[in-house]
């Protein structure tokens, strides 16, 4: 079949997202505003997301780095500490101000410290969750140090998700940026409860990428990219057109010396190409037309939202993805894949 020259699709959104704060919100958050109409924004600041008070101060600071972008609205989230105030979580979903409740395990990724450490420690906060029906986002690693990094996410399944889901048998669970086989079996053998976000790095690299000619740290991220047969799993769940999975970047910046350092952050910035990356994988794999299920209607399903009523198209038009994004003063941010050339461009 013949490939399209340009498509169309209803706006899509960014169910993960981090957008920092400070002189680097100020620099990427236009290039999540400007192919997203709404985004999960991430609560790992420093300190965390914790408050109603914390959450609307960081949606102003976001409202005001997009600026004239109207048709932005970033939806906030809590972040999960073994001393969270199940009240308080519970007013902010009433109020419209949390749109989720994100549990990092203590240690798991960046500025995960204040983390959960045990899960019987906020066991009254997801019974009150799925009494309202407010989801809960799992950065799905463990963190025994026992434990192999490439597997730490199956382990998780094993030893932390599967028993969540059994007791608490009404909670919405977005089992976010998986990488493997296992996720994804995992994720359909449990039903419309259980969503799965799926970032386009995790479509587009395997480990071994990290060492072609050497190290790429900017290809470091956590969860790590896996080997290939997850990434092609992962590739035939985005593809599927099945509602548990959708489009979640989880595009992280972080500036160049911080990951090219002797301890070198993880995260990936995937943000200014990332609708355009989408796409390419998904004419690599011969399936455009599963692109709007993936990136427009299955998450906002999921979340009881409605999908965008306005669109985007997408033409085919050689570019090349910007090398860098500047801050204040001299860091700068490098784009994911920067300096590459993509076939599908974002129409103005």
């Amino acid at each position: 079949m013949e490939t399209p020259d340009k498509i169309t699709i209803r706006r899509p959104d960014d169910w993960h997202v981090h957008l920092r704060d400070g002189a680097v919100l100020e620099a990427v958050a236009g290039h999540t505003a400007r192919a997203f109409a709404r985004a999960i924004v991430m609560p790992n600041l420093a300190p965390p997301v914790t408050t109603i008070d914390d959450a609307l101060r960081y949606r102003d600071h976001i409202r005001a780095a997009v600026g004239d972008n109207a048709t932005f609205t970033p939806l906030m989230t809590c972040y999960l500490t073994d001393e969270a105030d199940a009240d308080e979580i519970r007013r902010g979903f009433d109020e419209g101000v949390f749109s989720a409740v994100k549990l990092y395990p203590a240690g798991a990724t960046t500025n995960s410290a204040m983390g959960v450490t045990d899960m019987s420690r906020v066991s009254g906060v997801l019974e009150m969750m799925q009494d309202i029906g407010m989801p809960l986002l799992v950065h799905g690693e463990v963190t025994d140090p026992e434990i192999d990094i490439f597997d730490r996410e199956a382990v998780y399944i094993e030893r932390v998700l599967s028993p969540m889901l059994s007791d608490f048998a009404a909670l919405k669970v977005v089992f976010e940026h998986i990488t493997t086989s296992q996720a994804v079996a995992f994720v359909r053998a449990q039903g419309p409860r259980l969503g799965a976000t799926i970032t386009a790095h995790h479509l587009l690299i395997d480990r071994n990428d990290m060492f072609k000619g050497g190290i790429r740290p900017h290809l470091y991220c956590l969860p790590i990219a896996k080997r290939k047969g997850h990434r092609l799993a992962l590739l035939e769940a985005a593809t599927s057109g099945e509602e548990s999975f959708f489009l979640g970047t989880d595009s992280a910046p972080h500036a160049i010396n911080l990951k090219e350092a002797a301890c070198g952050c993880a995260g990936v910035f995937s943000a200014p190409a990332a609708l355009e990356l989408y796409a390419h994988v998904f004419d690599q794999a011969g399936a455009l037309d599963k692109l709007e299920a993936f990136a427009s209607l299955n998450g906002p399903a999921f979340y009881g939202l409605p999908a965008n009523e306005d669109t985007v198209s997408l033409v085919r038009e050689d570019w090349q993805i910007p090398v860098a994004v500047h801050t204040a003063g001299d860091a700068d941010i490098l784009s994911f894949m920067a300096g590459e050339t993509l076939s599908w461009k974002l129409a103005d």
